[in-house]
């Protein structure tokens, strides 16, 4: 028969019980009063002796929750309690960064199958580590701790809510990050190489890369609200910090939008295909793939096969290094830096990844900066 004791500096009665194996456990019964400890105790002792089911167990315990608090324990499915969650976010984050989560989640209940209905307390470990395994096949091992780091915060959120007890995910270990290869600049040949086989937009958009140092994503949202020609300014938002970038354009920039197409609508996008990509994918990748084509009839990329052949292809893992869109980040930096500009004045002017690293420097003139944006070489 289960017993009772007390432990110094502890309210509530602990229930002493033997399991199925002959055992003793411990276990807080959460009562003060010995009568309602007593039954609780012995209910574990029930429950510990019989061989039941997890969901059986769960019911058991649930009872027992409800007599002590009064209280029904709460029961929801992974995909409801993670579409919650994602609902709490939302006013929390930007629009890319709550697409993001949702992108994770559809993966994890992808990966899981008919678990994502059931019972979010039925999710083990194996569950998040076949998932991190899955995506090991595919994605750079970065991203893949980036995904798993979603998958994290959820659980802990739910444990905290006391939706589950345990988190699975909490000792799943991140992927290794491998000796990555630095993103190399390109060099002013293979830029006019680039220019050479690209149609206008895509031009535009290398012109746009090279000459203000922006993302891929950024470039492909801009509209002609985002340009100020008598002050000779790009203004934007920056997707990934939510940094606002008041930067003075290039000359060789400033003369290629000038022989734009000027809509008179200041929310037209200034490249529309792109545009349209961004706002039906919600991320770039597309755009990436397609810059990648690009390069590859430039001769500066090996041509990516669409099927896979013995595990290469588009749904394969990407080599690290070789040349992207977010080169040309690369390039602008080195031509300032070249160019004998100070470390300050180029950061300021491309745009620091985060305010820590902003604040590191002192504030930078808007002279400086556009003095370092007419030392860009014109490839026009």
């Amino acid at each position: 028969m289960a017993s009772l004791r007390k432990v110094p500096g502890c309210k509530n009665w602990i229930a002493c019980f033997t399991d199925k194996d002959g055992l003793r456990r411990q276990r807080s019964t959460g009562s003060k009063d010995r009568r309602e400890a007593q039954k609780t105790a012995d209910r574990y002792e029930e429950v510990s002796r019989r061989k039941r089911t997890a969901r059986q167990t769960r019911t058991v315990i649930a009872d027992l929750h409800k007599s002590i608090t009064g209280e029904c324990m709460q029961t929801l499915s992974f995909r409801e309690y993670a579409e919650s969650w994602l609902a709490a976010k939302r006013p929390e984050t930007a629009p890319s960064t709550a697409a993001f989560y949702k992108n994770v989640i559809t993966k994890f209940t992808d990966t899981i199958g008919t678990k994502a209905d059931d019972e979010i307390v039925d999710i083990a470990k194996a569950d998040v580590l076949a998932f991190r395994n899955t995506e090991v096949k595919s994605l750079a091992p970065r991203t893949v701790n980036h995904d798993l780091k979603v998958i994290r915060m959820i659980f802990r959120a739910a444990r905290s809510e006391g939706i589950v007890s345990e988190d699975p995910a909490e000792f799943v270990k991140t992927v290794k990050l491998a000796s990555e290869a630095r993103r190399q600049a390109f060099t002013l040949p293979e830029v006019r190489a680039v220019l050479s086989v690209a149609d206008d937009e895509w031009k535009s958009m290398v012109l746009f890369g090279l000459y203000s140092g922006q993302r891929l994503g950024d470039i492909a949202k801009l509209t002609w609200a985002n340009l100020d020609l008598q002050a000779s300014e790009l203004r934007l938002v920056t997707s990934k910090t939510g940094k606002t970038i008041i930067q003075p354009l290039a000359g060789p920039l400033k003369a290629h939008i000038e022989l734009l197409p000027v809509s008179d609508d200041p929310n037209a996008p200034i490249h529309p295909r792109a545009f349209d990509v961004i706002v039906r994918q919600k991320k770039s990748g597309g755009l990436s793939t397609q810059f990648v084509s690009l390069l590859s009839q430039a001769g500066l990329r090996k041509k990516v096969a669409h099927r896979k052949t013995h595990g290469e292809g588009l749904g394969a893992r990407r080599a690290p290094g070789g040349l992207s869109f977010h080169c040309l980040r690369h390039t602008a930096v080195s031509l300032l830096k070249e160019a004998g500009i100070p470390a300050a004045v180029v950061m300021e002017l491309v745009g620091h990844d985060s305010k820590a690293m902003s604040d590191h420097y002192t504030h930078v003139g808007s002279e400086s900066l556009r003095n370092a944006a007419e030392t860009f070489p014109n490839l026009l």
